[in-house]
């Protein structure tokens, strides 16, 4: 067992929040909570996912039932930074997030078929079994971002993330690597999530409500795969136009892909 929480249970509820809102909550939010000992932190996500991208475009469904499978790591990743292999799962709002931890360079050659199981534990048969039963995974898309996270003074179970300079990548999704993106927020924009173990604090309730910031479905994965694909298409459409040249046309060759917007 690692000295790192491995299983979660929670609500999560997310908020996309302006520049304002932000500067208008932060004075309630630190009556109640502070910032975690890691300060401002850069979070780094490899999204797997099958050929078709079957997980995501569930996930944008909304069903009852979702899960999803991830390689992070925290700061500059090289080939020995401590990183974590999660399933997370949301049934009816309820997130299940189950994760282990090992070297980068181990848990990126596992999820990519090259090396061994990191370790032997009940998570780690978990991991195996999803895997198994989607079959072909493949890193889908890297997805980076700021994070300032804030943990509850009296409530442990507290906590409040506020993520910015949300970026992803669909070409480039080793962590050790990846340095850029394509920016999902707008200028200014923060995406918060609050996370509790049971109910809302009822003076946050209405602060929110006061500051007109109401809960969001936002899912960084699925927004970054629309963007992805809303490019191919429009990419499909410029070349569609043009003059026959004799060439494969690229709305041909992207016919299986964009079927799934």
């Amino acid at each position: 067992m690692s000295g790192y929480r491995e299983v979660f249970k929670r609500t999560e509820i997310k908020y996309l929040l302006s520049e304002e809102q932000y500067n208008a909550l932060m004075p309630y939010l630190e009556t109640m909570a502070q910032v975690d000992r890691y300060g401002l932190t850069r979070i780094n996500n490899i999204y797997f996912d099958t050929p078709d991208y079957r997980l995501v475009r569930t996930s944008i469904e909304k069903p009852l039932y979702k899960e999803k499978l991830r390689l992070r790591t925290y700061g500059s990743t090289t080939d020995y930074t401590n990183s974590f292999i999660e399933i997370k799962k949301k049934y009816k709002g309820i997130v299940y997030k189950r994760r282990i931890n090992g070297r980068y360079i181990d848990t990126y050659q596992y999820l990519t078929g090259k090396g061994d199981e990191v370790e032997h534990s009940q998570i780690s048969s978990e991991i195996e079994e999803f895997v198994k039963y989607y079959g072909t995974m493949r890193p889908a898309m890297s997805i980076c971002y700021d994070r300032v996270a804030m943990a509850g003074i009296e409530d442990k179970e507290f906590r409040v993330t506020f993520d910015s300079n949300i970026v992803w990548n669909d070409k480039c999704t080793d962590l050790r690597t990846v340095n850029d993106g394509r920016q999902l927020l707008k200028k200014g924009q923060r995406l918060m999530e609050i996370k509790v173990g049971n109910a809302m604090p009822m003076g946050l309730a209405r602060k929110l409500s006061e500051l007109n910031i109401f809960p969001v479905s936002f899912s960084k994965y699925g927004s970054g795969y629309r963007d992805m694909m809303a490019e191919k298409t429009s990419t499909v459409t410029v070349k569609s136009t043009a003059p026959a040249t004799g060439k494969t046309r690229t709305n041909e060759r992207l016919k299986g892909v964009t079927a799934y917007v």
